[in-house]
């Protein structure tokens, strides 16, 4: 079976592959021009990737067409082109989407470094708040709060009992509640 410009329809409606070839070796080069001409702001794989799927659109729809040899090249001169625009519009959205999450994540990390600066600032209020009070509150605060100790290793590090520790944590917090620049910082 030798396929040429006479009889490749019919072999390509019966699914003879030797009609497949026959068109990839002769029309090939019109869908990557056409393929190329429309996705050539993309990779060669958008353009490839194209081109193989008109050839496979053109094996499964080949009972779908209707003329002679001469009408073949223009029908398959539209598959091409639609094939072709379809692609670049999927590879437009993809773009845009992948452009949308970047915007995205640059705007989630700018809010998170504005989070951390507000976090540090009130953080610096608050120390500040606690330096004002007596040394040894201060420490216990620190070990509490920063160093984050239990009330019971705070009393053996200290050697003052648990009831004295949870009692002085406790005026500290109520000192630090009425100061009046702490809550105008952290307000």
């Amino acid at each position: 079976m030798n396929c040429n410009e006479r009889n490749f329809i019919r072999y390509l409606k019966n699914g003879n592959e030797a009609a497949l070839d026959f068109i990839i070796t002769r029309y090939g080069g019109l869908v990557h021009a056409i393929s190329y001409h429309i996705l050539s702001d993309y990779s060669q794989h958008a353009v490839d990737e194209c081109v193989n799927d008109v050839f496979l659109s053109i094996w499964q729809n080949a009972a779908q067409f209707s003329g002679e040899a001469d009408d073949f090249k223009k029908w398959i001169g539209t598959i091409a082109k639609f094939k072709a625009i379809d692609l670049y519009r999927k590879l437009e959205k993809r773009q845009a989407r992948e452009q949308a999450d970047e915007q995205l994540q640059e705007q989630a990390a700018a809010s998170d470094i504005q989070v951390l600066l507000l976090e540090k600032e009130q953080k610096n209020t608050v120390l500040l708040a606690i330096s004002e009070l007596p040394e040894t509150d201060r420490n216990i605060f620190m070990m509490k709060y920063f160093l984050e100790l239990s009330s019971q290793e705070i009393a053996e590090r200290l050697g003052m009992t648990i009831t004295a520790i949870d009692n002085r944590l406790y005026r500290g917090r109520r000192k630090l509640a009425q100061n009046k620049q702490l809550k105008e910082r952290l307000v």
